[in-house]
């Protein structure tokens, strides 16, 4: 990921990390009910040909519904945990990141969507030009950063 994406990316990605963080901490998973109506409700694509000595669709829900529901419910969590790791350490990296620039509080600014461009412009006394270099400034000061880790991650897979 590059830092200009990361820069118009950022909102989102905190929210999505917030959401991600309250359904895990949520987590139910899926219930026995929804599963029996999703195996009682789905058909098989292809020709019908009978594999197993059961015949009713009922009893074989039945000895399946465990296993089918823990399956769902673990890759379910198993894939929320997955994008909240993602999210959290590109969010912290880039934090991380915007912290050691020069003019890391313009970039934070910038990055929060309460604050315009002009209020900017009246609390910092600089135009709009000015905060527009500022953030090609940090763009490119920001992409060292990233080459950088994304070399070591390369020097680590290689190496």
């Amino acid at each position: 990921m590059t830092a200009e994406v990361m820069m118009n990316e950022y909102r989102n990605m905190k929210r999505e990390l917030t959401v991600t963080e309250f359904q895990l901490r949520q987590f139910q998973g899926v219930s026995e009910q929804d599963m029996i109506d999703s195996m009682l409700y789905s058909h098989q694509e292809g020709e019908r040909v009978q594999t197993s000595t059961l015949s009713d669709k009922t009893a074989n829900i039945a000895i399946n519904l465990k296993s089918a529901v823990e399956r769902e419910n673990d890759g379910w969590y198993d894939y929320l945990f997955q994008r909240y790791k993602y999210l959290k350490e590109e969010l912290d990296f880039f934090e991380y990141a915007v912290s050691r620039l020069k003019y890391k509080n313009i970039i934070m600014d910038l990055l929060d969507e309460d604050v315009t461009w002009d209020t900017m412009m009246e609390k910092y006394h600089v135009s709009h030009s000015m905060i527009a270099k500022y953030r090609k400034k940090a763009i490119k000061e920001l992409n060292i950063q990233y080459e950088l880790r994304d070399r070591q991650v390369e020097a680590f897979v290689l190496g």
